[in-house]
């Protein structure tokens, strides 16, 4: 049985495109006399669809294309995601079509409710498994999380003696998920005895990104093909049954290279797909700003990335000097704009009623105000998406400035620790010739350059690396005060540490969107109340 994995690249609610995409698919497998074609979870309308399932002209829709789609499946049988509608229940379905005609619809089992999963608000869960028989072989269908769960369904595969098991899903990207996902399909291959045929979804939709890494299991749990990470792919493979399989591909791709590879698919669909098609990114001369600006660059090129260089009276001339020369490197078109005759408007104006006293945040804070309102006139006149230059270290603990530096339409490190920010501009310079981002900004102590000798971790009072050891301690592992004591963080530090975070939850939920590289990220991952007194001591 020749098999065709459709690993696809899909719009939430733009079905035309949607359905264009998927019908190429079937015509490029037919060509290759493909017996079955598959595609990932919700196909037809996107994943995940969220509130737009509780529309009944988004259901009406759905159904409309599927129906559309019995016309090209002459000759091939395919596997494909949709939301139905039955008896006032709404379900994650998977068709089977072939020949024109929708032989069944599977109701996906088990549905995920944890992280970026809202399913058992949008979806009722379905009770059957279907045994199919088809070129000799038996193969069953289910979906996504089905397959995830120890349940009943791998027990029945095994008692139906089903040679093939066919999942269809939209696994988004975390840094471990290729992994548990190969554990996962191995041992649920063992179990059922069963090749299983696993079709993931690729590509940006708002925070999430779908890295596709789509495959081919043995009955041995072994990896007889898979289609690469964060880009489309049509992969065909040839089951033979009752062949043993020798081959096992490896899957080792380094953490710093998913995460480069997230950023930039997650980018690039979050402009392309919300019909941007130019950013704007303020530059201070800092590691962050310069590697979101190479991000940039890398995600959509040079002549869609602008520059905003805005110099104070703090900014030093090494700093200014390394934010001209990464333009330069990059080959951006950029512009400087002093925001000294500013601030001192600013001071004027305001400093008989409201800056009485010394000099304190305040005045920090007005200096990245405008700053952001600079960048936000430059987004308005010349349509561009501003990009976001916070990393997860600064928002977790707040330090950063409502308005000002966290303005932006999506932010690329948000979900990016300040230790892993070195590492991705090292990678950076290493797959680049020349090297991007200068030496001299990776090497410079970090610093918001709002008051005269100004560095961030005199400002914070730890190094980055403690802070973020105690952040993925207390955000990804979710531990108290007392077990991150026990991990050998020093008590004061960790102590202070977790107040910022839990008193910053204001500030984090006015953010924006940024993509989620973590099984931790803020928003859809971490959600907390912003009115909270418990400490979690």
């Amino acid at each position: 049985m020749k098999i065709a994995l459709a690993q696809i690249n899909l719009t939430v609610g733009d079905f035309e495109f949607n359905f264009h995409k998927i019908t190429s698919c079937i015509k490029k497998a037919k060509t290759k006399n493909a017996d079955i074609i598959i595609f990932p979870e919700s196909a037809l309308c996107g994943y995940p669809p969220e509130d737009l399932v509780l529309k009944d002209s988004f259901i009406l829709t759905n159904k409309k294309y599927l129906n559309k789609l019995k016309p090209y499946t002459q000759g091939i049988l395919c596997i494909i995601g949709a939301i139905t509608k039955n008896s006032g229940k709404t379900f994650n379905s998977a068709a089977v079509i072939y020949n024109q005609k929708i032989l069944n619809i599977y109701h996906k089992i088990v549905l995920p409710n944890y992280g970026v999963f809202d399913e058992k608000r949008h979806f009722s869960p379905g009770d059957s498994l279907y045994i199919y028989e088809w070129k000799n072989m038996r193969f069953s269908v289910n979906i996504c999380e089905d397959i995830w769960q120890e349940n009943s369904i791998t027990k029945q595969l095994r008692e139906n003696a089903v040679d093939l098991l066919i999942n269809i899903s939209a696994s988004p990207f975390s840094l471990s998920k290729l992994e548990d996902r190969r554990k996962i399909l191995s041992k649920r291959a063992k179990q059922a005895n069963a090749f299983i045929a696993y079709c993931n979804l690729v590509g940006g939709q708002d925070e999430i990104v779908f890295d596709g890494a789509s495959k081919i299991i043995s009955p041995q749990g072994k990896i007889l093909a898979m289609a690469p990470q964060f880009q489309e792919k049509l992969l065909f493979f040839e089951i033979e049954k009752g062949k043993k399989n020798k081959k096992n591909l490896s899957i080792r791709i380094s953490p710093i290279k998913q995460i480069y590879q997230a950023i930039i698919l997650g980018l690039r669909d979050y402009i392309r797909k919300n019909r941007f098609e130019k950013v704007v990114i303020g530059i201070s001369g800092g590691i962050d700003s310069a590697l979101v600006t190479a991000l940039a660059v890398k995600a959509i090129g040079k002549d869609k990335v602008y520059g905003l260089i805005m110099p104070s009276q703090y900014t030093s001339s090494g700093t200014l000097k390394d934010a001209l020369k990464l333009c330069r490197n990059l080959g951006i078109k950029h512009y400087t704009l002093p925001i000294k005759d500013i601030f001192n408007a600013y001071k004027q104006t305001l400093g008989k009623t409201i800056l009485l006293g010394k000099q304190d945040l305040t005045e920090q804070n007005i200096q990245a105000r405008i700053r952001g309102n600079i960048l936000m006139a430059f987004s308005n006149k010349h349509n561009c998406l501003v990009l976001n230059t916070g990393n997860k270290s600064e928002i977790s603990l707040g330090y950063c400035t409502l308005y000002g530096d966290m303005v932006g339409g999506f932010g690329l490190l948000k979900d990016v620790y300040k230790t892993t920010v070195y590492k991705l501009a090292k990678f950076i310079n290493k797959i680049s010739t020349p090297a991007l981002i200068p030496k001299s900004i990776i090497r410079r102590p970090p610093s918001a350059e709002l008051k005269p000798g100004q560095k961030d971790e005199d400002d914070l009072s730890i190094s980055y690396v403690v802070l973020d050891k105690i952040l993925k301690l207390y955000i990804e592992e979710n531990l108290s005060l007392k077990e991150i004591i026990q991990k050998g963080m020093p008590a004061r530090l960790a102590r202070k540490i977790i107040l910022k975070v839990d008193r910053n939850e204001y500030k984090r939920r006015q953010s924006p969107p940024g993509v989620k590289i973590t099984n931790m990220a803020f928003g859809k991952d971490r959600r907390m109340p912003i009115t909270n007194k418990f400490t979690g001591k």
